[in-house]
């Protein structure tokens, strides 16, 4: 009799996949010929039976578990490992980005940095690609980061990316007295030099005090959003550098990524992940008695209230 540590559901994401490639990606910390062991040797149990390591699985299959201590390790090995795939193919895969977390190696971010997990995930799949990320978000700023996998497909996205067809749409929160919409376009200051820079915005939600806006990038400046909104008089919230109001037990700027569109490089067809709010900035909204609107998207275009 087999004694089992614990299970694991399959998701509609998994549907289709087999029972070692489902193992591969919930313990890419597990090598591959362990795994595929625990097959053969009958361990990995599909309705209280064993399963093959090429069986096809479906949504909602139980695989149960063997109670190894090697395998207790890799599975919390494998949990150190945090990486959120939202959307992926074999050329690229978008990736949630906490906030506090940068996405390239810097100073305090020298060894944990979203490129290096995207990295080691991928070599704890065997992947035979380097990650790159197509754009960036600042360390404080959550949201998806759209990564290329392989030097081609990071130069077809550099391109789109140059081009403007990589779309990016923000929530932030900042003092109130905004018009309901319109276009922010005073210069950014980049390399040295002062640059255009255009970024859309609407008002979602307001009171006395605030104003939740979306905004959509035109441009790409570094640091765009924060400096246009303290350029107009209103800083985001909790933006210290930028002179934005301090709201209680939020030690970031109020500032999500929520949606990211892009061009496949080989379909061309236009992909698309949606982040909602995080926990800390829906907190500190209701907190301010505001409620989260619904947003509508239209054909990916801009979204409306």
């Amino acid at each position: 009799m087999i004694t089992t540590m614990g299970s694991l559901i399959i998701t509609p994401a998994e549907t289709g996949l087999t029972g070692l490639e489902v193992l591969e990606k919930r313990i890419p910390a597990a090598p591959a010929a362990y795994l595929r062991q625990l097959f053969r040797q009958g361990k990995i149990l599909l309705a209280g039976n064993p399963v093959t390591a090429g069986t096809v699985l479906r949504c909602g299959d139980q695989l149960d578990l063997p109670g190894s201590d090697r395998l207790k390790v890799l599975i919390e090995a494998s949990q150190k490992i945090t990486v959120e795939i939202l959307l992926e193919n074999r050329l690229w895969m978008a990736v949630y980005k906490p906030a506090g977390l940068a996405v390239h190696r810097g100073t305090g971010h020298e060894e944990d940095n979203l490129t290096n997990r995207v990295q080691a995930w991928l070599q704890n799949l065997r992947e035979p690609f380097r990650a790159f990320p197509v754009h960036r978000l600042d360390a404080g700023t959550s949201g998806p980061v759209l990564f290329a996998k392989g030097r081609q497909a990071a130069g077809a996205l550099g391109r789109a990316l140059m081009a403007g067809e990589l779309e990016k749409s923000y929530l932030a929160l900042a003092p109130a007295g905004l018009p309901e919409e319109g276009l922010l376009a005073s210069p950014v200051p980049a390399k040295g030099k002062l640059k255009e820079a255009a970024t859309r915005y609407r008002v979602l939600a307001a009171n006395a005090k605030y104003m939740l806006l979306q905004l959509e990038l035109l441009s790409g400046r570094t640091h765009q959003i924060r400096r246009q909104m303290a350029d107009a008089g209103h800083p985001l919230a909790g933006d210290q550098r930028y002179g934005g109001p301090a709201l209680p037990e939020l030690d970031r700027p109020f500032l999500h990524c929520c949606r990211l569109v892009w061009p496949d490089p080989e379909s061309a067809a236009r992909q698309c992940v949606t982040c909602p709010l995080p926990e800390d900035l829906t907190r500190a909204l209701t907190a301010l008695g505001m409620e989260i609107p619904a947003l509508i998207e239209k054909n990916g275009s801009f979204a409306a209230p």
